[in-house]
């Protein structure tokens, strides 16, 4: 493939991607229960979620045991202090509030935090129909009392929430050619300090 075809792609993706969006505006949204979650500080609505904000982000997760929801989650908290002035964001997952935190702080994650516990609202508000724990992010937006469920994405290796990939593209790799681990730290084959009692 030449690299003008290349180019001629990205601009049909770049157009698709600008009627994704349109479409996604376009909906009008299915009216939802106000779920109760857990956080660290108690139970939560999902109304109480939305602050200031009329939107509201809802990233689901799968928790701490995924490298690729980590991935996801590492890339989204670069980007958090923008997303938070569009609209309201908040991390979902079914860990209970202690393991959300004290993960979230291994990472350096500043995500408000709320457990799902594999409840009702992962059931009914999947991103993909018999899958209860699948990762993705749902918009709800608040009018009034109501709470409407806009739109929503499935996460997926390859796809466009997550930049590694395109970046992975470039470079010819695929999913197929790269996981992402939890730490990429190597220790050194000589440690200046004589290497007693290492914990593997």
């Amino acid at each position: 493939m030449s690299q003008s075809e290349i180019q001629a792609l990205e601009q049909q993706i770049f157009e698709l991607n600008g009627k994704l969006t349109e479409l996604r505006k376009a909906e009008q949204g299915v009216e939802v229960p106000n779920y109760e979650l857990e956080t660290l500080s108690g139970g939560i609505r999902l109304a109480d979620l939305f602050g200031g904000q009329d939107r509201l982000l809802a990233i689901h997760n799968m928790g701490q045991s995924c490298r690729y929801c980590t991935l996801w989650a590492d890339g989204f908290n670069g980007f958090l202090p923008h997303l938070e002035s569009a609209m309201s964001v908040v991390l979902l997952s079914p860990d209970a509030p202690e393991l959300q935190r004290t993960f979230a702080n291994s990472r350096g994650w500043r995500f408000r935090l709320a457990s799902h516990g594999g409840g009702s609202y992962i059931v009914e508000q999947t991103v993909m129909a018999e899958q209860n724990n699948m990762p993705g992010a749902v918009v709800y937006e608040r009018q009034g009392e109501r709470i409407l469920r806009r739109s929503s994405a499935v996460f997926g290796p390859g796809d466009g929430y997550c930049s590694m990939w395109s970046l992975l593209g470039l470079a010819g790799l695929t999913e197929t050619d790269w996981t992402p681990q939890f730490s990429y730290w190597r220790r050194p084959e000589v440690l200046a300090d004589g290497g007693d009692n290492l914990l593997d």
